[in-house]
């Protein structure tokens, strides 16, 4: 039996675990990640890895960016201290442990699980979006990352959407990010009045008939679809999966951004735009990374 490490470095926790070649996770482990040190996160993982106590083919690793993928470094992170900026965590990690380190953000590898093992495992160009606290995508041809020249493809949470549209954080004004996450949702909401602790409780609202939360709502389902008939303008895939929470939690949400889709594009595309919910878990990050050691 073979064996991948999968990683995942979140700005709270760092979660670690061991994949079989059928992609079944054997173990896991999670523990909080050293925000202000990475030399002691990277300790952690690797007593961890020797505690699992099987020689594993690599480690796939996820963790916040911006990354330079093509170099393996974190370049900048608002989620972790400054002693993470323009860290060689490749480098670092496999001195740590003598295996090859291969790194992705995580949207990438949530894409590559789906076009694994998920709802695109029988499509060679596969989209997934991640609709959240904030908007991430990746996209897989051929059960390979697509990653652009410099490994910045489909960073779309800047995408420009909206002229003087809402602004969320450091997401340039209007853009989807900005518009459809669950954090913007819930910001434009609270903005407005509206006592509310999540994206749910304004859709709850909006279905209430209270015409501010029902136009926000409107507001992320139309500028997403969008976000998404550009995608099919610009790649053609077979599938777009949707995860996170506001796509996975709020009932219709998927359903009806796809039939704004439909309505967006060419008539002749129309039958072929496919946009669904994942069936996978929060684990499709660590699968995605068990996806990324095997196909290497």
């Amino acid at each position: 039996m073979n064996y991948a490490i999968t990683i995942d470095i979140g700005g709270t926790n760092t979660r670690v675990a061991l994949v079989n070649e059928d992609y079944v996770i054997e173990k896991r482990v999670q523990f909080s990640t050293v925000s202000d040190n990475p030399h002691a996160t990277i300790e952690k993982i690797r007593s961890v890895i020797e505690e699992f106590g099987v020689k594993a083919k690599g480690i796939g690793l996820s963790c916040p960016g911006p990354l330079d993928l093509l170099h393996g470094y974190i370049l900048t992170t608002p989620n972790l201290g400054r002693e993470w900026y323009n860290y060689p965590i490749c480098e670092k990690l496999s001195e740590a442990t003598n295996l090859p380190v291969y790194l992705e953000n995580d949207a990438n590898l949530a894409c590559l699980a789906e076009a694994c093992v998920g709802r695109g495992r029988d499509h060679n160009y596969v989209s997934f979006l991640t609709i959240s606290t904030g908007v991430g995508a990746g996209l897989v041809i051929n059960k390979q990352i697509y990653q652009g020249a410099h490994g910045f493809a489909h960073e779309i949470a800047h995408i420009p959407l909206w002229k003087d549209g809402p602004s969320h954080g450091s997401i340039y004004p209007g853009g989807v990010e900005a518009i459809s996450s669950g954090t913007a949702i819930t910001s434009r909401a609270q903005k407005a009045g509206l006592e509310v602790a999540h994206a749910g409780e304004v859709n709850d609202l909006a279905l209430a008939g209270n015409e501010v939360a029902a136009q926000i709502i409107d507001d992320a389902k139309e500028y997403l679809a969008n976000a998404i008939a550009i995608i099919y303008a610009f790649i053609d895939p077979e599938i777009v999966i949707l995860g996170g929470s506001v796509a996975l939690k709020i009932p219709g949400f998927v359903e009806d951004v796809q039939m704004r889709v439909k309505s967006k594009v060419f008539a002749t595309i129309a039958p072929l735009v496919n946009v669904v919910k994942t069936n996978l878990n929060e684990d499709s990050g660590l699968l995605g990374g068990a996806c990324l050691v095997f196909l290497k």
